[in-house]
């Protein structure tokens, strides 16, 4: 991402755990762990939106972590279908050790730090291209930024509107987006930092 992106490895249930770390120009206001798309499709932690998501939180003034998922990149292990990445997220998150933070994920990603954002105290969360179609995702508290591409072929809108119906959950369409926002990362970047709260 930057010349200034260090690599940190961290102790997971599986093995270590591969993970690029930006830091802001000045304090931090808190850490942003942000997840990758799904590992059998491509998705790593040098994913386009995820590596946007992760320039926002940085000029936010956040620490921002992209763990690899278990057998992409150097992060040790096999797939495990959700199970064993959320556990891995998890780890990450143990071992950052900070009680401020930004949950945050794109498709796969974003259905599991959804799950994660069940057993922590986010100050945020932040769902892009929620992948509900592969993984299942809990309801999501209120103020929680859902953002969806009006052309996504992956995970269709209808899907995340049915999914976010019941919650009374405002879902931000990106007009034209497809599931990798493709000319549209500089709109999805806005729209974090528009949102932030």
């Amino acid at each position: 991402m930057r010349a200034s992106t260090r690599r940190e490895f961290i102790a997971g249930p599986a093995g270590r755990i591969e993970c690029a770390v930006d830091k802001p120009e000045g304090p931090s206001r808190g850490v942003a762990l942000i997840a990758h798309p799904h590992p059998l499709y491509g998705g790593s932690l040098d994913n386009k939106v995820v590596q946007t998501l992760a320039r926002a939180f940085v000029e936010l003034g956040y620490e921002t972590w992209r763990p690899n998922f278990r057998g992409v990149g150097a992060t040790e292990g096999a797939h495990d279908e959700g199970r064993g990445e959320l556990e891995d997220l998890a780890a990450v998150l143990k071992a950052i050790q900070t009680e401020k933070f930004i949950l945050a994920g794109f498709s796969f990603g974003a259905s599991l730090v959804a799950r994660l954002a069940e057993t922590g105290q986010p100050e945020w969360l932040v769902l892009v291209g929620l992948g509900i179609t592969r993984l299942m995702a809990p309801p999501a508290a209120a103020g929680t930024l859902v953002i969806h591409g009006e052309n996504d072929e992956t995970v269709p809108l209808a899907a995340v509107m049915d999914w976010a119906r019941p919650q009374e959950l405002p879902v931000v369409v990106v007009p034209g987006a497809d599931h990798f926002f493709g000319r549209k990362l500089h709109v999805l970047r806005a729209i974090v930092k528009q949102n932030w709260r």
